[in-house]
């Protein structure tokens, strides 16, 4: 579940705010690498997307596992979880992963031992069916799996790009947003002063972006410490 909070005006140095003391300066609105290609989505549009393997941690069978629920470890108590194939799979354990990203988690996954087979769920989605699922209690709270793919639009209602993940670093989530023509992401923070409007039915959200929103990043300046 994704919030929306009030959030700065981002006329009133939102761009120039620090959303983490991990995370460098500029961040909330800065270009990234690509993201790897996303996991195909499930045929069936009353799944609603949990969380996403990564590569496998160690010999034993453990795997990472980026979650997308509101509180990241809660995953895990949602029972059998199905995958875009149809699978079933069960969370047997998660915890928090090393690092500054608590929705990335390590995760057991009940059946599965043994390096080879916890690489073989790299890149596959979990899921559940919407409908158990509560709603979410206001206008602000959406499911992050709803935003996943919501084109972006600025105010003028031309395209800005497409929502292709929603990270929280701590600081409050963010959408990540891919250019209309590729090319590297840059983040958004989630905020009504950001994001005034949602249109979840028709999967489109209106932005409030900087011109420079996917521009490459300046030099340092000689005295920068970092």
């Amino acid at each position: 579940m994704a919030r929306r909070p009030a959030g700065p005006s981002p006329r009133d140095g939102g761009r120039r705010s620090r959303v983490n003391a991990a995370i460098a300066p500029d961040a909330a609105t800065s270009p990234k690498a690509p993201a790897p290609k996303p996991a195909a989505p499930p045929t069936d549009s009353n799944l609603v997307l949990l969380g996403e393997f990564g590569r496998a941690h160690g010999l034993t069978g453990e795997v990472r596992l980026k979650s997308y629920t509101a509180e990241p470890r809660a995953i895990a108590s949602y029972g059998t979880l199905l995958t875009a194939d149809g699978r079933s799979l069960t969370l047997a354990e998660v915890r928090v992963a090393p690092g500054t990203s608590p929705d990335m988690l390590i995760a057991r996954v009940k059946g599965v031992s043994g390096r080879t087979a916890a690489e073989a769920l790299n890149r596959v989605a979990l899921f559940i069916p919407r409908d158990r699922l509560s709603a979410p209690e206001d206008e602000d709270e959406v499911y992050a799996a709803d935003l996943i793919g919501a084109t972006a639009l600025d105010e003028a209602g031309t395209v800005i790009g497409t929502i292709v993940a929603v990270p929280n670093y701590g600081g409050g989530d963010l959408l990540e947003l891919r250019p209309p023509n590729g090319g590297a992401t840059a983040l958004l923070p989630f905020t009504r002063a950001f994001v005034p409007v949602l249109d979840v039915a028709q999967r489109r959200v209106t932005v409030v972006a900087p011109d420079d929103l996917f521009a490459p990043p300046g030099e340092k300046p000689t005295d920068d410490p970092g």
